[in-house]
């Protein structure tokens, strides 16, 4: 399985946000530190914040910190809220699945099952074992 690059960098920001969970990081800073588009990275923020993950301010002063204990945020569940609507293979979009061998295709229930079973490791970890070790940043 492969994780899109806006999963990957909302992992990164949180691993970021755990190190030092009591100051608050700005976009630019994390785009700088992770050499990415601050517009994308902006977007990714956002869906933290949707889900409850981080708290994020605007304006001076501002800047995003996890909203709730890093032990609390298992992995898996981070994986799946980011990944919504990004279908692993063709047949689980909800529209435009043109698979011929959809009506009788067995692969579907094993790759199904193979997600969820990579989702439920996951969640055997949470975001505070991922920390970077102190002094590291």
């Amino acid at each position: 399985m492969r994780l899109t690059f806006f999963t990957d960098y909302g992992l990164r920001v949180l691993m970021r946000l755990t190190n030092e969970p009591d100051r608050a990081f700005t976009t630019a800073e994390l785009a700088d530190e992770f050499r990415i588009s601050r517009n994308h990275l902006a977007k990714v923020i956002s869906a933290l914040a949707a889900a409850g993950y981080i708290e994020a301010r605007r304006g001076g002063g501002g800047g995003a910190k996890l909203a709730r204990p890093a032990s609390e945020i298992r992995l898996g569940e981070v994986v799946a809220r980011l990944e919504a609507g990004k279908a692993l293979v063709e047949c689980f979009a909800p529209a435009g699945n043109s698979c011929t061998l959809t009506p009788q295709c067995r692969l579907k229930a094993r790759l199904a099952h193979a997600v969820q079973v990579f989702l439920d490791d996951l969640d055997r970890t949470t975001l505070a074992d991922c920390a970077y070790p102190a002094g590291t940043t």
